[in-house]
């Protein structure tokens, strides 16, 4: 099978660019064909036989005149339409897998693989939902300038973006991303996406506002290598790894920590809110952690926290905690409880709610015998490794 992969940056970047290149490498060693097509970048490490790319786009950078056009780039890209069809009449695909679209590659595409089809060509048009922002133009369901969760924009409601300044705190910004979803779904482009494949029950259910993509969402956890489970020797910490950031719950989390002086913390990471960290007297900051030291943070926490404030979708880290062995408190919100077993691998508190996160700390603590039973039911955590989950992609791939 052939399968164009198509996000807007390819070079690491983020959690999409992770997925792609992952999944296409498997893919690749399973037989098929895979090509991508994206931006143009200096650190770009795959791309398509024909090496056509869309110019690079800064948005924080760049000439005057360039940031000048970039309001209508980001709406409708001929020069995407071009150079992606460039590619399909060389590659011939069966499959145009979407991932990150919006702003730089811009839905335009999808009229270009329409186009494509009409003229005879079959292709399979699907669609993994990173984030919520074929229903959210700030692609987060959060108002950066209360910091509170808010879905105004559901339903079609894209106004609301507009009016609450959504995009960076910025008026402008936040009218183009406005405008970009009002037309897109005004005009019914992304009806020529077959599927839809969402990272969480959650994210279905959201996405599944828009009458367009109700009957079209799967909800597929993303995959995680395998990760062989060992007993470890747990020692007296408890761990947050990931950003410092408020809508992590980092602020509740800090709150938390001071009223609990007698139990040790440990953060792994980095973020806006480390000096906050570093007033804490049993908070010890270790910094960003990855591989084999990341590795025994994880395992050897008598249990880790994920206090998150906003919408997570499905986080690995409170995946890859738990297949390490180490159970997990968090956050009752977004994709989270759906990676948790309350009373068997972790629990589950009210997201900003700093008394009961405290009351779950401290009740966690004081008992090792139940957390110890948590870390030993963690060795049946079973979440699809990319194997499994190309399983279930290639059904629809196919349309089964």
């Amino acid at each position: 099978m052939k399968v164009l992969m198509i996000n807007k940056f390819l070079h690491p970047n983020g959690g999409s660019e992770t997925y792609i290149f992952r999944l296409g490498d498997y893919l690749k060693s399973q037989g098929h064909e895979v090509q991508y097509f994206g931006m143009e970048h200096t650190g770009r490490c795959v791309g398509n036989r024909v090496n056509a790319y869309t110019s690079d786009m800064d948005f924080h950078g760049g000439s005057k005149l360039s940031k000048l056009t970039y309001p209508i780039k980001t709406i409708y890209s001929s020069e995407a339409r071009k150079k992606l069809r460039l590619v399909l009449e060389d590659f011939r695909p069966d499959v145009c897998h979407l991932n990150n679209f919006n702003y730089q590659l811009t839905p335009s595409i999808l009229l270009e693989i329409a186009k494509w089809k009409r003229e005879g060509h079959p292709c399979r048009v699907v669609y993994t939902a990173h984030d919520l922002q074929l229903v959210c133009p700030n692609h987060m369901c959060s108002n950066p300038n209360t910091g509170e969760n808010c879905e105004k924009c559901l339903g079609g409601h894209f106004l609301n973006c507009m009016k609450g300044r959504c995009i960076h705190g910025s008026l402008a910004k936040s009218a183009v991303g406005t405008l970009e979803a009002v037309l897109w779904n005004g005009c019914g482009v992304y009806k020529n996406i077959d599927v839809i494949i969402c990272c969480s029950e959650f994210l279905k259910t959201k996405m599944g506002t828009n009458p367009l993509f109700a009957g079209k969402t799967v909800a597929m956890h993303n995959f995680v290598d395998r990760i062989s489970y060992e007993k470890a020797e747990k020692k007296d910490y408890v761990l947050y790894f990931g950003r410092f950031s408020r809508e992590k719950g980092i602020d509740t989390l800090i709150q938390v920590c001071k009223a609990l002086p007698e139990i040790p913390f440990i953060f792994a990471g980095t973020g806006p809110l480390e000096e906050e960290i570093a007033g804490v007297p049993n908070i010890q900051n270790v910094g960003f952690q990855r591989g084999q030291a990341l590795e025994t943070l994880i395992r050897e926490a008598r249990f880790s926290v994920y206090p998150s404030e906003w919408y997570e979708n499905c986080p690995f880290s409170v995946m890859e905690s738990q297949m390490y062995g180490t159970p997990v408190l968090g956050a009752n919100i977004g994709g989270i409880p759906e990676l948790i077993e309350p009373g068997k691998t972790g629990e589950l508190f009210e997201s900003g709610n700093a008394a009961q996160l405290k009351e779950k700390i401290q009740a966690l603590w004081e008992n090792r015998e139940l957390t110890d039973r948590y870390s030993e039911n963690c060795a049946d955590v079973r979440f699809d490794d990319v194997a499994r989950y190309t399983e279930k992609l290639m059904k629809l791939y196919k349309g089964e």
